[in-house]
């Protein structure tokens, strides 16, 4: 099912039912992106508003997009600091959610993007010279192995639009659009690193233009 109408249904219980993926990639947001969060924030795929929160206190604004409606309905109703402006948007089509930022974040949505060299590049147009561009995703060897967005609604599973995207599909995207790569780190379930891990997360540096 298309990716919109599928976060649309999703919304409802999204934050009521245990999703080890949901939760790995806060911790891990808030663990790369620790003491790095300042100035001018945009955050896409802020969904119900799992990093909102703790980007809001760190940074002096916070533009917060998503493509789902409703899922920024839940997160506008937990989310009410000043400094944090909510958007509707597509980041496969061009990006208006403003320029200048000091951080870009990017949590688990490029699962659903088929062409990652225009997100780098509408990402190094809109963040600043030497800004950084946070992504965590589904980690490849997951993906290898079958998992992908799905969600139950009304007795049957729903599974969403999605693209695989190797390792390396991330690092020349990045390099083609100017970034350098800050970090990478990957992420298991309970830390357990004999098990395949479930989520790879980057630190990308736009180089100074």
């Amino acid at each position: 099912m298309s990716v919109e109408a599928g976060y649309n249904q999703w919304a409802a219980t999204y934050d009521e039912v245990a999703n080890p993926t949901r939760d790995l990639e806060k911790e891990a947001c808030e663990t790369m992106l620790q003491g790095r969060v300042g100035g001018t924030v945009l955050e896409l795929g802020g969904g119900t508003g799992k990093n909102t929160g703790w980007l809001a206190e760190r940074c002096e604004r916070l533009v917060s997009a998503d493509l789902s409606r409703e899922m920024q309905a839940v997160a506008r109703a937990k989310v009410t600091a000043a400094n944090v402006e909510f958007r509707i948007g597509d980041v496969r089509e061009k990006w208006q959610f403003g320029t200048g930022f000091d951080l870009i974040t990017c949590s688990l949505i490029l699962e659903h993007v088929e062409d990652l060299g225009h997100i780098f590049r509408e990402a190094a147009n809109a963040l600043r010279p030497a800004g950084l561009f946070y992504i965590c995703e589904l980690h490849p060897f997951k993906q290898y192995a079958g998992s992908k967005a799905r969600f139950e609604f009304e007795g049957g599973e729903k599974v969403l639009e999605c693209y695989r995207h190797h390792v390396t599909d991330y690092t020349k995207a990045a390099a083609a659009a100017g970034f350098v790569v800050e970090d990478v780190s990957e992420w298991f379930d309970g830390g357990d690193r004999a098990e395949l891990p479930r989520l790879i997360a980057f630190l990308f540096r736009n180089k100074a233009r």
